[in-house]
């Protein structure tokens, strides 16, 4: 069980610190910052249980973990993230 918990933990933070770069690189003055970290920790602890399923059934390599992490804080901020809620702004003819 210990063997699981420090791997799991650094999977985590991996993806948390993912998460806070992801939203370094997006635009200034962006809505709700702490999402992307949580986003990112949540994707590390996914990314971690995937790869201890593919681990156990086909013996995948360690170094699939990392890429497991980063492509799913892509996915989950990018493309399938929450929408940006920007502000309408009316026209003056409206």
């Amino acid at each position: 069980m210990q063997a699981l918990i420090l791997p799991l933990a650094m999977a985590a933070a991996f993806g948390a610190f993912v998460g806070t770069l992801y939203r370094l690189s997006r635009r200034p003055g962006h809505e709700r910052p702490l999402l992307f970290t949580l986003v990112g920790l949540v994707a590390g602890i996914t990314g971690f249980l995937l790869h201890q399923l593919l681990v156990w059934v086909t013996g995948a390599p360690a170094w699939l973990l990392p890429l497991l992490v980063v492509f799913q804080v892509w996915l989950w901020l990018g493309p399938l993230g929450p929408a940006s809620r920007r502000p309408r702004q009316d026209h003056p003819g409206r």
